[in-house]
C-alpha cells in the first residue's frame, strides 16, 4: 500500500491530484457516482490547502482489500490550524469568507473521515471511501502510509497486517536504498511474511531472512500485539524503530543490527507489556529517530492512518522513503 504525493501550490496541482485519484478509483472498479464523491473530496481538501494555508501536499493510496476496496485520501498543512474543529465542522463555518461546508461536506462524502488540528502547527484530514462498510465493534485498528522517496514511481518500504482473534501481526521492512530495487525486497519479505504469519514474529523474521537471499535485503520489523496476554512481542533486524505509548510514556523496542537477506547473527524476539490504552508505532528511517509528541496532545487516539500521516509531515527526513504504522486497540 503506497501513497501518491501531490505537491499542492496552485489550482493546476489540484486539478492532477483530482484525475489522478479518478483513476485510481477507476482502476479499483468504483462507478461513477463514487469516482464523483472522491473527486469532491479531493478538490475540497487541496483547494482548503491553498485557501488557508498556503498550499500543502495531498496523498492518495487506493488498496484492494479482502473486505472490499478502498481510496485513502489524505490533506496536510502546516498552516496556521483550526482553534475549534468541531465547530468547524458545521456547515455555513467559514474561516476565508467562503461558504463554509468544507470539512463537514467532506465527512458526508466519505466512508471514514478523520481530522488533526493544532493552532500554528497545521491540520491533517483523513477521508476513505470504500466499498464496504466500517467494520463495527472492538478490536486492533492498524493503519498507516508509505510515501516513497520524492521522484520515485515506487516505494522501497513496505508494511502489512494479519489479524487472528485478539491479536495483529504487523511487518515493516525497508528494502536497502530506494528504488526499483529496493522495491523489489521489501514485496519479497511482505510476500513471506503471508506465507509464515500464523508463526511466531522471531520465525516470521526467520522465514524472510531466507526469502530475502536474492535481493539487495532490508531491514525489517515484525510485531505480534496479543491482546488477550497483554503482550508485544518484537522480533526485528536493522533500523526499523519500534516504540509503546502507554499512558504518556514511552518505550523503543530493540531490533538488532543486521539486514533481513544478508547480514543476520542474531535472531531474537522481545516482549513487551500492553495495556488497553496502549499505542504502538512502528517506522522506517524515513522518519526522524527522536520525534515526540510533545506538540501533538491526543494524536494517537485519531484515526491510524491520521497519526501517521501527521508524524510523517512533521518528522520525517526528506531524503528516503517514508513509512510510520500505528497500532491501537478501539
Amino acid at each position: 500500500m503506497m501513497h501518491v504525493r501531490f505537491e499542492i501550490g496552485d489550482a493546476s496541482a489540484v486539478g492532477e491530484a483530482r484525475r489522478r485519484a479518478s483513476a485510481l478509483a477507476r482502476a479499483l472498479g468504483f462507478g461513477d457516482s463514487v469516482v464523483g464523491r472522491i473527486s469532491l473530496i479531493v478538490t475540497e481538501v487541496a483547494t482548503n490547502l491553498i485557501k488557508h494555508a498556503g498550499g500543502g501536499e495531498v496523498l492518495l493510496c487506493a488498496a484492494e482489500q479482502p473486505t472490499g476496496n478502498q481510496l485513502d485520501v489524505l490533506a496536510l498543512d502546516s498552516g496556521p490550524g483550526i482553534d475549534d474543529v468541531a465547530r468547524a465542522m458545521r456547515d455555513g463555518f467559514s474561516g476565508a469568507g467562503s461558504p463554509g461546508t468544507g470539512l463537514g461536506a467532506i465527512a458526508r462524502l466519505a466512508s471514514v473521515f478523520d481530522c488533526y488540528s493544532r493552532p500554528l502547527t497545521g491540520t491533517a484530514v483523513f477521508a476513505r471511501v470504500a466499498t464496504a462498510a466500517p467494520a463495527a465493534g472492538r478490536g486492533i485498528a492498524v493503519d498507516g502510509i508509505n510515501v516513497p522517496f520524492p521522484g520515485e514511481l515506487v516505494s522501497g518500504d513496505t508494511w502489512a497486517v494479519s489479524r487472528s482473534a485478539g491479536k495483529a501481526l504487523v511487518l515493516l521492512a525497508d528494502g536497502l536504498g530506494h528504488g526499483p530495487a529496493a522495491h523489489e525486497a521489501a514485496s519479497a519479505a511482505a510476500a513471506a511474511f503471508h506465507r509464515h504469519a500464523t508463526e511466531s514474529p522471531v520465525q516470521v523474521l526467520q522465514h524472510i531472512h531466507a526469502a530475502l537471499r536474492p535481493t539487495r535485503g532490508a531491514a525489517v520489523g515484525v510485531a505480534e500485539v496479543d491482546t488477550a496476554h497483554r503482550t508485544v512481542r518484537f522480533a526485528g533486524l536493522g533500523n526499523i524503530a519500534g516504540t509503546i505509548i502507554d499512558n504518556g510514556a514511552t518505550r523503543s523496542m530493540v531490533s538488532h543490527h543486521g539486514t533481513a537477506g544478508h547480514d543476520a547473527r542474531r535472531f531474537d524476539e522481545f516482549s513487551y507489556p500492553w495495556s488497553a490504552g496502549a499505542q504502538l508505532v512502528l517506522h522506517s528511517d524515513g522518519l526522524i529517530t527522536h520525534w515526540t509528541l510533545d506538540a501533538h496532545p491526543g494524536l494517537l487516539a485519531k484515526h491510524p492512518a491520521l497519526a501517521a500521516a501527521v508524524l510523517y509531515r512533521d518528522f520525517r527526513r526528506g531524503r528516503d522513503d517514508t513509512t510510520v504504522v500505528v497500532v491501537r486497540q478501539i
